[in-house]
């Protein structure tokens, strides 16, 4: 179950209460201006874990768990987006249209699979169309072009510009948990900021670090405005260089509205607010921050997936 606060731009009358079987609302008041995300501040959760063992009042290192991007950042079922996104910025547009149409995992339906098989091979686009269930709605549209068209650029572009984005997006989040793991291997300490870091303040404003405010030590973002003069950049440019990708690539000439500058995120999770009672815990997070993340540290799954991640 999920309580949020929703805004309406309809200036009609007011309904005061509205409830059906699967959800219920509730007028609290107005405001002068719509919520957005700059307003919130974070989100409380009250999570009960099945087949919970005795152990759970004992984790007490809530405080000291990395901001790691949960696996839904790239697709849990089928971890593509973070690739989609790299052969974009590669320029290798047609490695992009094959990761959206054909890409599979163990985790995919075996009807998926199937029709995943069929479309790797160009020749049976026009083919197996009609065959394409309606849910893949971005297959769909890529097909069409590429029938149409036989453009492999014009073929993402027809995608729309939020989800073209995200899988930019992705791909920086699997650099920066790249980056954050590497970094706590070479023994950095990721939980407390020092002289000349990068830090978030409580109003979540950046700067850098100032002894005696509270502050929360932050790692880059990776785009084309990347910051080098942090300690992390040895480890940053060592994966970057693995990855056979630079800063500048994230300036895309010829996608430019996908083009990330980049910038900084919080090294760890701010857990406040956490408690815990048999099978059940509670705790708040900062804004931006997985709850997954946090969970995966306290029930430690064999398989993430399987636990629901």
């Amino acid at each position: 179950m999920t309580e949020q606060f929703v805004c309406s731009g309809n200036k009609g009358k007011a309904i005061e209460n509205f409830s059906t079987e699967k959800y219920s609302l509730e007028n609290i008041g107005y405001v002068k201006k719509p919520l957005s995300k700059k307003d919130m501040i974070g989100n409380h959760f009250k999570i009960q874990i099945s087949d919970c063992s005795d152990g759970l009042s004992e984790f007490i290192e809530y405080d000291h768990v990395l901001n790691f991007y949960g696996y839904q950042r790239f697709g849990s079922k089928r971890p593509v987006t973070h690739l989609i996104g790299k052969a974009i910025l590669q320029r290798d547009f047609k490695k992009a249209v094959d990761l959206i149409l054909s890409f599979t995992s163990t985790y995919d339906s075996k009807e998926n699979i199937e029709i995943r098989e069929k479309l790797s091979d160009k020749e049976n686009y026009e083919k197996y169309f009609d065959q394409v269930p309606i849910q893949m709605d971005i297959e769909r549209i890529v097909l069409k072009e590429m029938i149409e068209h036989d453009e492999h650029i014009r073929a993402i572009r027809a995608i729309p510009l939020s989800l073209r984005r995200f899988y930019i997006q992705a791909y920086q989040s699997f650099i920066f948990n790249q980056s954050l793991s590497l970094s706590f291997e070479d023994g950095e300490n990721l939980f407390e900021a020092q002289s000349s870091d990068v830090c978030f303040d409580y109003n979540g404003i950046i700067g850098k670090y100032v002894k005696g405010l509270d502050q929360r030590l932050a790692l880059p973002f990776v785009g084309y405005s990347y910051y080098k003069k942090t300690r992390f950049d040895y480890q940053i440019s060592k994966i970057l260089k693995q990855e056979e990708i630079t800063p500048k690539d994230f300036f895309i000439k010829e996608m430019q509205e996908v083009s990330s500058e980049g910038g900084f995120r919080q090294a760890a999770i701010h857990c406040f607010n956490y408690t815990s009672k048999q099978n059940t815990v509670e705790f708040s997070l900062s804004r931006g921050m997985f709850a997954t993340i946090l969970l995966r540290e306290i029930m430690k799954p064999e398989d993430p997936m399987l636990a629901g991640f």
